[in-house]
């Protein structure tokens, strides 16, 4: 829908910014943010939240005008629930990308740090994102097309005229709840069933039969996911078996590994070799991109500051409509300088006013690429990673240029990078609202202030999600290296064992935490004995290396695949340790990929991360394409192609979207009860189940899923009004 005039004319008489609304979306926004959190932290990819906010919106206010006889919501107060709730998935990423990082690096996630990035990043974000709403959504209508933006105004249109429904959005919420707790909470199938090929050593295949990674691959779309099942492949079928193929025959441990290659598994290969490859691929597709946006970042830049002058200029004219009223640039010029000052004074960030500035320079320039990116080719190609990416290149570079090298300056350039990608995250979200908002009628400043409430709400509940999903799935694992013997005097932070295994042992040990891999003990966290000696290796839920408790009880890790790479830019040009050789093969293999046409940066994510991640985000790409094939031949190919806003918002990417939602809310709670080993045993059926060990049987619901799928991108089911 591209209409020169907005859906609601300019008028003083509007229920806009109410409390209920904004309510509505901060609950909205918080649920989304954490299903958000939890596919980041898998994949390392999310997916927008506007329109399925938008559509639930619609019909929970049906739902409370008719249960208690109020009157029905307003187009516009749709639009500050969508609005308010959207900042949850962006500043979601935002977290996912970055700060798991911290635990890779040797570090505690404090909820403190998290909290303050999250705040900082995404207030950034909508602050630098105002003066830019004039020149973006206003001259440059009709050329910038929005699409996620457009289409949520298709939606809010539709409903305000009483035809969309929520049923959709609604049943695969339910189907993808359901599914995760009969496979992973009650255990009746397994989860990811892996295959290796005996006859070809290190091959390997396997799925995750997961409801949101399906949902994942319908969304982003058929040729990404099989990019991204491509690198996979490549990884599992090339990669792997080459390198037992040349290394079983060495005699002594190939660096960064410790252990011989012919005695390693296949995971461990993938981690101690194949995943530099991967993150000198992801690194280089994600500055290709970026360097593809070279002209849309100058001519936003020079729009951006243009646009600031003439916003100025508008205001001291007088006479600005409602619907061309944003927030006061004083708000936005004070806002960033009591941001500077947040940022240099934090304890948590370590950080002096060099990199506070910094920090808002960046934030500038990657907010207007990011606002402008995703009015050009939508948020899933928005190349957010590519400018985390870029931030953290520069500042670590500056920091070795003036000699920052130390340790702690690992910290100070993780948190730059955090606040300027969630910041850059939540610019783009804003811009997608914005839109939405000058295709109804909705006041800017109104928008403006309802996503800052959303962000901020978010923020501080997507910290206390992130702490609560490693927490759950970490490990504290008995150890005795009687050969190692530590100083307590130089341990200063002390800790109870938790998890289950806390309830068999209530002592307080001092917490050690290693960088570099030390005799038999590998680098992480430990709890260390009155004697000096380590008494628990403490494996975390986040890019952890053991899959089970010492009880044998299995436990669901997050492989955090950007964060990862976040941490190796950062260890490898501060501490000068990276396996250079490595990461150069994955630069080379993206070159060969843009040099022969080929988008490169999916690709590189799926040789990143696991094969099983990657499989199931394939076989929604294929539903995806078996949905669009067959709907071309039922319409006889008509002339009229399906425009992206329609595609936004088609059933079968509403069903997929609660899917995500469902699946990943279920794996949140599931991940949180599983804390209490009691509780664990009871949902395990397992036991009376004789084909849950067995890997074809896997496959039967998942199937079942995807044919349901197709069904409904046909519209042979749960066909709207």
């Amino acid at each position: 829908m591209e209409a020169h005039k907005p859906f609601i004319a300019d008028s003083a008489n509007v229920k806009e910014l109410t409390f209920m609304p904004v309510f509505l979306g901060v609950i909205l926004g918080i649920i989304f943010g954490a299903s958000s959190l939890y596919l980041a932290l898998k994949v390392g990819v999310t997916v927008s939240a506007s329109i399925p906010v938008a559509v639930l919106s619609i019909t929970l206010f049906r739902v409370i005008s008719k249960v208690f006889r109020l009157p029905g919501a307003t187009i516009l107060q749709n639009n500050i629930v969508q609005t308010t709730g959207s900042a949850g998935e962006s500043i979601a990423f935002g977290v996912a990308v970055t700060m798991p990082a911290l635990l890779i690096l040797g570090y505690n996630m404090e909820i403190g740090r998290i909290m303050l990035v999250s705040v900082l990043g995404g207030l950034l974000g909508v602050l630098m994102m105002i003066p830019l709403r004039r020149s973006l959504m206003v001259k440059e209508h009709g050329k910038l097309m929005y699409p996620e933006g457009t289409a949520c105004a298709d939606v809010l249109i539709v409903g305000e005229k009483g035809g969309t429904t929520a049923k959709t959005v609604f049943a695969g919420f339910g189907v993808g709840l359901l599914y995760k707790i009969l496979n992973v909470g009650f255990k009746l199938w397994n989860d990811v069933p892996e295959t290796a090929l005996s006859w070809y050593k290190g091959g390997h295949f396997a799925t995750e039969v997961s409801p949101e990674l399906m949902g994942v691959g319908y969304i982003i779309g058929t040729r990404t996911s099989m990019l991204m099942a491509a690198g996979g492949l490549l990884s599992a079928l090339v990669l792997t078996p080459a390198i037992y193929l040349f290394g079983s025959g060495l005699a002594a441990p190939l660096f960064p590994a410790t252990k011989l290659i012919s005695q390693m598994s296949i995971h461990e290969i993938w981690s101690s070799y194949v995943l530099y490859i991967g993150a000198g691929a992801v690194a280089t597709g994600g500055i290709i991109s970026l360097f593809q946006s070279l002209p849309t970042i100058i001519t936003s830049g020079i729009a951006g500051l243009k646009n600031m002058k003439g916003s100025a200029a508008a205001k001291a004219a007088g006479a600005v409509l409602r619907t061309d009223r944003d927030l006061s640039l004083k708000y936005v010029l004070g806002g960033c300088v009591l941001l500077i000052l947040a940022i240099w004074m934090a304890p948590a960030l370590k950080m002096n006013i060099f990199g506070a500035i910094l920090i808002v320079l960046f934030g500038f320039l990657f907010v207007t690429v990011s606002s402008r990116i995703t009015g050009e080719i939508g948020s899933s190609s928005n190349p957010i990673s590519g400018m985390t990416v870029a931030t953290l290149l520069l500042t670590c570079l500056i920091f070795v240029m003036i000699g920052w090298v130390g340790i702690d300056y690992r910290v100070t350039a993780l948190s730059i990078a955090a606040i300027v990608c969630i910041a850059a995250s939540n610019g783009g979200t804003t811009a997608q609202d914005l839109k939405t908002g000058y295709l109804v009628g909705a006041t800017p400043s109104a928008q403006q202030i309802a996503i800052l409430i959303g962000a901020f709400t978010s923020a501080i509940v997507i910290g206390y999600t992130l702490l609560l999903l490693n927490d759950a799935s970490t490990i504290y694992a008995k150890r005795n290296f009687a050969n190692l013997t530590f100083d307590l005097s130089k341990l200063q932070s002390k800790e109870h064992v938790g998890g289950p295994e806390g309830k068999l042992d209530s002592t307080e040990y001092s917490v050690l935490q290693l960088t570099e891999p030390q005799g038999e003990a590998v680098a992480g966290k430990y709890l260390v004995d009155g004697t000096g000696h380590i008494a628990y290796f403490v494996d975390p839920g986040i890019n952890g290396i053991l899959k089970t408790r010492d009880n044998g009880v299995a436990v669901q890790k997050y492989e955090a695949p950007k964060a990862r790479l976040m941490s190796l830019i950062i260890d490898g040009i501060l501490t000068q340790k990276l396996p250079w050789s490595l990461v150069l093969l994955g630069v080379f293999i993206a070159l060969t990929l843009e040099f022969s046409g080929i988008s490169s940066l999916p690709f590189a994510v799926g040789v990143y991360l696991p094969l099983s991640s990657s499989t199931p985000i394939m076989f929604g790409g294929i539903v995806r394409w078996l949905v669009d094939r067959f709907s071309g031949e039922h319409t006889k190919k008509a002339a009229k192609p399906t425009s992206a806003e329609d595609a936004e918002s088609s059933p079968g990417v509403l069903w997929s979207s609660g899917l995500i939602a469902g699946g990943s809310i279920s794996g949140i709670a599931i991940a949180i009860l599983s804390i209490r080993e009691d509780w664990g045993a009871a949902m395990d059926f397992s036991k009376w189940m004789t084909l849950s060990s067995v890997d074809w049987f896997s496959y039967v619901p998942f199937v079942l899923m995807m044919a349901f799928t197709f069904a409904v991108g046909r519209g042979f089911l749960l066909k709207s009004k």
